[in-house]
């Protein structure tokens, strides 16, 4: 009789102490902007994504690195909070703690700066052991904020206990087909899909015709387009267009981790793609339109 998964997600990703300053605008080269306010945010696309697929209903663990300091602390108390298991979360005695900057102009749109720290530290040979330790996961979670062989070692130890693989390819990277190959949701957005695809991405049309490179037929493939909505190809079937649900944005910072969070959440409680990316559509949307902290 096989043994029950323990969790229902697992994901294995980055986590950084988020420092959000508030502006008019992204300063220019060599100016030095004022701005009006600042906040700190747990985060790291592991991390957000793990949070938001536990508020969402999951039993979630998250397989991360953080430092043995102040941020690594607040990170570990957040993950914590929001019901994720952090028995595979490691402390690091020489790197510090991940964190970025990021700057949120007005109209909600923002850049970033991260500095990945005990991040890049995870070590994949380790991966099987943790993934044993776990107990197993219905879905795996994967993104591009942490070193190329813990993804694929992560993805191989998935694959192997029969999990679905969802990988963010978030920031995209070239040269990932021994990753690729266990993936099952490929979830990009219009930067990442051009980057990948080489081919121009800015609308559903676009999209559409950047698929076939980003793998269509070969594993699901899921392209949000923020306010332009999404474009979802299932490893077979026809192509589906979901629009985005029209708010009033306060801020998109996390919002992708959001909808992957959700998605995976979704996907884990049996919904097909299709369902589950509506459903996280409209948490993304609902995300948008509030502050966090």
């Amino acid at each position: 009789m096989a043994r029950a998964n323990q969790f229902d997600v697992i994901v294995c990703g980055s986590l950084h102490l988020d420092i959000v300053v508030k502006a008019h605008a992204l300063p220019r080269l060599d100016e030095t902007a004022v701005g009006s306010s600042w906040t700190q945010v747990c985060g790291g696309k592991g991390g957000n994504q793990a949070v938001q697929a536990a508020r969402a209903g999951a039993r979630t663990a998250m397989i991360g690195r953080i430092g043995s300091d102040g941020f690594g602390d607040a990170l570990l108390e957040h993950l914590v909070a929001a019901s994720v298991d952090v028995q595979a979360v490691g402390r690091d005695g020489v790197r510090g703690s991940g964190m970025s900057v990021a700057i949120l102009q007005n109209d909600g749109e923002y850049g970033a700066v991260i500095v990945s720290g005990a991040n890049t530290a995870i070590d994949p040979a380790t991966l099987p052991e943790i993934w044993a330790a776990l107990g197993g996961t219905k879905v795996l979670v994967l993104q591009n904020e942490v070193p190329h062989a813990v993804n694929v070692a992560a993805a191989e130890a998935a694959r192997k206990a029969g999990a679905l693989v969802v990988f963010n390819a978030a920031p995209a990277r070239t040269a990932m087909a021994d990753l690729l190959k266990n993936v099952d949701v490929l979830v990009v957005n219009r930067v990442e899909a051009e980057a990948l695809a080489a081919v121009p991405v800015t609308d559903r049309t676009s999209a559409r015709g950047a698929l076939t490179a980003l793998g269509q037929g070969q594993r699901a493939v899921v392209v949000t387009l923020g306010g332009s909505g999404l474009v979802i190809s299932p490893e077979s079937g026809a192509v589906i267009e979901i629009e985005a649900l029209p708010v009033k944005v306060t801020s998109t910072h996390g919002a992708g981790d959001c909808f992957v969070g959700v998605l995976a959440a979704r996907l884990s409680g049996g919904a097909s793609l299709i369902d589950a990316c509506h459903m996280a559509n409209a948490e993304a949307a609902a995300f948008v339109s509030r502050l966090h902290s």
